[in-house]
């Protein structure tokens, strides 16, 4: 992992390479956590991570679903979405830095969670398709993909 003064050039200077995971349970709702961490911190979002140097996307996929959400991905198939792009005016790292992601989303089903860190979201949601597309409190980003 990449110290925070080179993390913050690498943020400043180059999009960054992102995975969501569009998780649905059996009754089609939608898992999303509310951020703690800027960029867009206090929204609820799609679970997700950075793709780190060196590592390939399904290396990624693999920790980022570990990470995030407790969950092997061995469990699941996850079904590529799409290529999305997220802009935003800060950055983790600092106000004054935007954040430009090149986000790769990618849906999983799964019939049950235990239990759900607590690192990056202060809490978790589960919505319908109808109820996300119409709370404030998600994100823009998040309803892209359903658009």
């Amino acid at each position: 992992m990449l110290e925070l003064d080179k993390f913050k050039t690498l943020v400043d200077i180059a999009p960054l390479v992102s995975i969501d995971f569009i998780i649905k349970n059996q009754d089609n709702k939608i898992l999303l956590g509310k951020r703690v961490n800027k960029p867009a911190c206090g929204y609820f979002f799609t679970l997700g991570g950075r793709v780190f140097k060196n590592e390939t996307i399904n290396e990624a996929k693999k920790r980022v679903l570990k990470d995030e959400i407790g969950l092997n991905i061995e469990d699941f198939n996850p079904k590529f979405i799409g290529v999305f792009e997220h802009f935003y005016k800060d950055s983790f790292v600092d106000d004054n830095i935007s954040t430009h992601y090149v986000n790769l989303a990618y849906e999983i089903n799964i019939s049950y969670i235990q239990d759900l860190p607590n690192k990056q979201h202060s809490n978790y949601i589960w919505l319908s398709l109808n109820e996300l597309l119409n709370f404030n409190e998600v994100h823009k980003y998040v309803k892209d993909y359903f658009n």
